[in-house]
């Protein structure tokens, strides 16, 4: 998620997680923060993520994320696999592919259309636009094929 001010140069890092059930409020996380094994399991998923699938899909879930290093990380996945209900490991992770990776090669897209329909100026900006649409964008068109893994980017 970039600026497309070629004055300025940021980002904004967001956290989803999307299924056949619904999705998870769009997460950000802080600016410039390199998201190592440790702010993964410890920010991203014990603060943010973890719980918010909790209230939308139950206590009951199976948890794939892509390969990111964080994701892959030995600490994390031991973590996932105390934490969550069912975790699928990363040796059984689907190589890329826009069947088992909704959030990378979809939603995200779907956002872009929406989000960098006119110029942007700012990250305030940036975000304002993301969670707008995140709010508007038709979560079930996003699940199609996608009963039971919940995808993380």
């Amino acid at each position: 998620m970039h600026l497309n001010d070629y004055a300025t140069v940021q980002s904004l890092i967001g956290s989803v997680a999307v299924s056949s059930l619904g999705a998870t409020q769009l997460h950000f996380l802080e600016p410039g923060v390199k998201v190592n094994g440790d702010y993964y399991r410890n920010t991203v998923l014990l603060n943010m993520l973890l719980a918010d699938i909790c209230s939308v899909f139950g206590d009951y879930y199976l948890f794939q994320q892509d390969g990111a290093p964080a994701h892959r990380a030995r600490d994390t996945v031991t973590m996932l696999q105390r934490e969550t209900p069912e975790f699928i490991s990363p040796e059984m992770w689907p190589p890329n592919s826009p069947n088992s990776n909704l959030v990378d090669y979809s939603i995200w897209g779907m956002l872009q259309e929406r989000v960098y329909c006119s110029r942007i100026h700012d990250v305030k900006e940036l975000k304002e636009r993301l969670l707008r649409e995140w709010r508007l964008l038709d979560h079930a068109h996003c699940h199609r094929g996608s009963d039971c893994a919940v995808a993380y980017r």
